[in-house]
């Protein structure tokens, strides 16, 4: 049986380098997929999600286990990361999309996932947090609400306006001949 992580945490902070490598190998990919999904960068991404690491092993680590789980903890940190990256707008645009030469069809799927990315960068930052969680990340309303530290109700209300904010906003894009060309 594997040990949970407040036990690696337990173990991290005695010093065991072991615990340490476990949990970032267990946590550090779920944590950079959600930062490249708020931030659409991958240096930032990695930056996010190692740095949450960091500031879990400094000697002055918040966590405390009756607040919630240390997943949800490591989340909630990369999430002040990104707001932090958005507030000093070191957050830059996401790569572009590679694409076959004369497939007409391929970029326009290109420039769709690209207005879809940036849309859902653009939402309030709490519908941002509900809609890469559980539409992106495929998780469920309750897990999400663990990690983001609120009930469920509020998920699924966020989640709801958050889908609606990204329809109108998709609605308004439209792929026209000039956008293809460029």
């Amino acid at each position: 049986m594997e040990p949970s992580d407040e036990e690696l945490y337990r173990r991290i902070r005695k010093g065991d380098r072991q615990a340490l490598a476990e949990l970032y190998e267990r946590r550090e990919p779920a944590l950079y997929r959600y930062a490249l999904q708020l931030s659409g960068n991958q240096a930032t991404a990695e930056e996010a999600a190692h740095e949450a690491f960091l500031q879990l092993i400094q000697a002055d680590a918040r966590f405390d286990a009756r607040r919630g789980s240390l997943q949800a903890y490591l989340y909630g940190v990369v999430r002040n990361l990104m707001r932090v990256a958005y507030r000093s707008q070191s957050v830059g645009p996401a790569g572009e999309v590679a694409v076959d030469d004369g497939v007409v069809q391929t970029l326009i799927e290109g420039e769709a996932t690209r207005a879809l990315s940036i849309a859902v960068r653009n939402l309030p930052p709490g519908y941002r947090d509900a809609v890469v969680l559980c539409d992106l990340e495929e998780r469920s309303y309750e897990d999400a609400a663990k990690l983001v530290g609120c009930p469920v109700g509020t998920i699924r209300s966020r989640l709801y306006r958050a889908r609606r904010l990204l329809a109108a906003k998709l609605r308004q894009y439209r792929l026209t001949p000039e956008k293809v060309t460029k």
